[in-house]
């Protein structure tokens, strides 16, 4: 295991630069960028993409040591002939029971989703009912530059001072890149679109009273460091029209016309089935 642990943090890092499938093998084994990922996700419950990004790398780092070890303890348990045991074999034979009833509700469910249908009218009802919902507040697309002292911001800014336009953008990304403490540095700094209140509050207050084009004059300092903030764009408040949206409200009433017929259909197998509390 020494030597696959020595293995893992690089295979993790060339894999997924290179867009590689497969991140190793065990024993003629391939474990999948994609077995990775599948674990991921249920371990935080979708939720992967919401942990820091300093921490991913780590967690997948943690995934692949233990599908390693999956994959070495079942190579063992073949080998051993635990396969070939009673015990396993009446376990395997309790898990398939399980799997099937499962996988039966499962089929079930989705064919009585499918009979759901939603009209183009009770869409468009829905949407003007509710516009509030779809509002879409005042968004800005910034970058940064992170760094440990004031010293550092304020000489940054003086090296882009006097810059504006193109210029300015451009000089904003090279100095990022080589001199940005944060995960964004090698993209330019880059933070995407974010709204109010997304960043921590020193971060918000200044990144919302620059205009777009400019950069902040002074350091911004917060629990991180200091920062010189470059504004790219901003999108003002604004409802998001009936086409953008219209997907999720039919998403959203098959879903609660689903409740109800499953309601109903279970009140009707109820009925017809035979049910004896035990005593």
């Amino acid at each position: 295991m020494n030597k696959v642990t020595k293995l893992l943090a690089t295979l993790m890092f060339s894999a997924t630069m290179a867009g590689a499938q497969t991140l190793v093998t065990v024993n003629g084994s391939s474990i999948t960028q994609q077995d990775v990922d599948t674990e991921l996700m249920q371990a935080t419950q979708g939720r992967f993409n919401e942990v820091p990004v300093d921490k991913q790398m780590e967690f997948r780092k943690q995934v692949l040591q233990q599908l390693v070890a999956k994959e070495l303890v079942y190579g063992d348990a073949k080998k051993t002939g635990v396969l070939n045991s009673k015990e396993f074999k009446d376990e395997y034979k309790k898990l398939l029971e399980i799997a099937k009833k499962n996988i039966a509700i499962q089929v079930w469910q989705k064919q009585e989703l499918e009979k759901v249908s939603v009209s183009d009218t009770e869409l468009k009802d829905y949407y003007n009912k509710n516009k509030e919902e779809f509002n879409e507040k005042e968004s800005v697309h910034a970058r940064h530059i992170l760094v440990k002292t004031e010293a550092e911001a304020e000489a940054i800014i003086k090296e882009f001072n006097s810059l504006s336009g193109d210029a300015l953008k451009e000089k904003f990304i090279e100095l990022a890149k080589t001199k940005s403490t944060g995960p964004s540095g090698p993209k330019g700094g880059d933070l995407g679109f974010f709204v109010s209140g997304q960043m921590v509050p020193e971060f918000n207050e200044a990144v919302f009273k620059l205009e777009v084009g400019t950069a902040t004059k002074k350091p911004v300092k917060t629990q991180f460091g200091y920062h010189v903030i470059y504004l790219e764009e901003k999108q003002p408040a604004a409802i998001r029209k009936f086409d953008e949206v219209k997907s999720i409200i039919d998403q959203r009433l098959k879903l609660e016309k689903f409740k109800v017929a499953v309601k109903a259909k279970m009140q009707e197998l109820e009925k017809k089935a035979k049910i004896e509390v035990a005593k």
